[in-house]
């Protein structure tokens, strides 16, 4: 019998702590919540202005815990302004009659079956799905950016890269016109050191393929120059998510896969080139080299495991005649010679020449080049002698900063020369400073929202951590940069709110130009 009672109590005593436990954390905390809304009292904290830069920096910082990536795309900088969604790149009619007229071409020209070895092939068809992530991707490419800042398209395209059957397999354009004479009186000749394959998926989407060349640790020797280095598959990757976590959103989706050398390539190419260049190392891995005038042979091929070879697929951008776009040089040009220089290189006035030159006279080209030079001063990429726009988007649409493959060579050396369109020019867009200043607080340490984001991808780790304490550095040295600029010219001359009026008297065809 008393047992029985002691249990009894025992039983009480736990009902009670319970109960005493979800009064004390769940119902007290709301309690407090409603008194505090219902009080009407005032903050007795001083306003501050939210207009004011460093209002803008401290909205969102407080309390911050968790995944500090989820908080700084939460952040009010990085969210979505104003009502008007910006001009779309595409007409969604006109690009599904193209893309669906195209699938059936290539449809008709693989009805035919191949002959590997003694057996017959059958090709794969494609298919043609208007819910594609990458005709989403392509639809959703707007004036402002490629990509929104949220929404599934994104990550379904990535997840796509990452899984989806490859159908076809081919060299990439520039890579056939290797076929043609080389002009051997240049230092830089056509790409062929590094290999790139096109690759078609089975719902039409295509991603451009660069195999892993040398292990993430090997750093770009210090005797090399920057247009004979390799290009790193991994670079690309870490290229992709620092654009996003910049808010540029200019880098076309990348994602990295393990590729099989002999099903996904090999088996569906209907090059015969390209099937050429494949043999069996003594390893007996599978390999393949690129089809040039130079430094193509068998020492300098990709070899998988011995099929599964890792790599970067890029996504592709719409098709040209669909959405035209410009090549066009990039003012600070490296030179590519051995010896010469460019006039930026010895003239520290060469801004005020660049600034009476349309567009970079009137708009934001002249920002978007700074934005660039940022872009590749924290990847420690010096080979941007080019840059990409969108005809449609005129010349205050955005540079496309692809082809970043030669980025993240050197965690130990900074090149403070590709910062020259900011030191010389000294502008800045302020949407590009606040963020910049906002990753360098604990909070959001650079650092640690690429670690925490390029965790996401299947290759991973893509960057050693010497790489992600060097995004760290270089983003100190860019904000000391921006201030001594505000200290000589100030600050309101240094961070640009909007461009400037664009003057149409002055303003010239940008194909007259290139």
């Amino acid at each position: 019998m008393g047992l029985l009672r002691r249990d009894r109590l025992l039983l009480v005593c736990a009902l009670s702590a319970l109960l005493a436990a979800d009064v004390y954390f769940h119902l007290w905390p709301e309690l407090q919540l409603r008194l505090k809304r219902s009080c009407g009292c005032s903050d007795p904290t001083p306003s501050t202005d939210s207009t004011s830069p460093a209002a803008q920096l401290q909205e969102g910082t407080a309390g911050a815990a968790g995944s500090k990536l989820q908080q700084l795309l939460s952040h009010p900088l990085y969210r979505a302004k104003g009502t008007e969604a910006p001009e779309p790149l595409l007409d969604p009619q006109e690009a599904l009659k193209s893309y669906r007229r195209k699938v059936a071409n290539l449809n008709r020209r693989r009805r035919g079956r191949r002959v590997a070895g003694n057996q017959t092939v059958s090709l794969p068809p494609a298919t043609f799905d208007p819910r594609a992530p990458w005709l989403r991707f392509h639809l959703g490419i707007r004036k402002d950016a490629l990509y929104p800042r949220s929404g599934p398209a994104l990550d379904g395209l990535l997840e796509r890269m990452r899984d989806a059957p490859i159908i076809r397999a081919d060299y990439s354009p520039d890579e056939k016109a290797l076929n043609g004479e080389c002009d051997c009186s240049q230092v830089v000749k056509p790409s062929g050191t590094h290999l790139k394959l096109v690759l078609r998926f089975q719902d039409f989407g295509k991603a451009m393929f660069k195999p892993m060349r040398q292990s993430r640790e090997d750093e770009t020797p210090e005797d090399f120059f920057y247009f004979v280095d390799y290009q790193r598959h991994n670079a690309e990757i870490a290229a992709f998510h620092l654009d996003r976590v910049l808010d540029f959103r200019r880098v076309p989706p990348v994602a990295g896969r393990f590729v099989n050398l002999t099903r996904d390539v090999l088996q569906v190419t209907t090059d015969d080139e390209l099937e050429g260049v494949f043999f069996v190392s003594p390893a007996n891995n599978v390999c393949f080299f690129a089809k040039c005038l130079y430094a193509c042979k068998t020492e300098y091929a990709a070899c998988g495991n011995p099929h599964l070879l890792e790599g970067s697929l890029s996504a592709f951008l719409p098709s040209l005649n669909v959405a035209p776009r410009l090549s066009v040089p990039n003012p600070w040009i490296r030179s590519y010679t051995f010896t010469g220089k460019e006039e930026w290189e010895i003239n520290p006035s060469y801004c005020e020449l660049v600034k009476r030159v349309p567009p970079y006279s009137n708009g934001t080209r002249l920002l978007n080049i700074v934005d660039l030079a940022i872009f590749d001063f924290l990847i420690g990429n010096m080979d941007r002698h080019h840059y990409e726009i969108f005809t449609k988007f005129g010349d205050d649409g955005f540079l496309l900063h692809i082809d970043n493959a030669r980025g993240f060579g050197r965690h130990s050396h900074d090149e403070l020369t590709i910062l020259a369109p900011l030191y010389q020019c000294c502008r800045i867009k302020e949407e590009t400073w606040l963020r910049l200043k906002l990753l360098a607080l604990p909070e959001y340490r650079l650092s640690d929202v690429m670690r925490e984001s390029l965790s996401r991808d299947r290759l991973l780790p893509i960057l050693t951590e010497p790489h992600l304490l060097a995004l760290d550095r270089r983003l100190q040295k860019v904000l000391r940069a921006v201030d001594e600029c505000a200290r000589i010219h100030g600050e309101s001359a240094v961070l640009i709110k909007k461009s400037a009026p664009r003057t149409p008297a002055t303003a010239q065809p940008e194909t007259a130009r290139t």
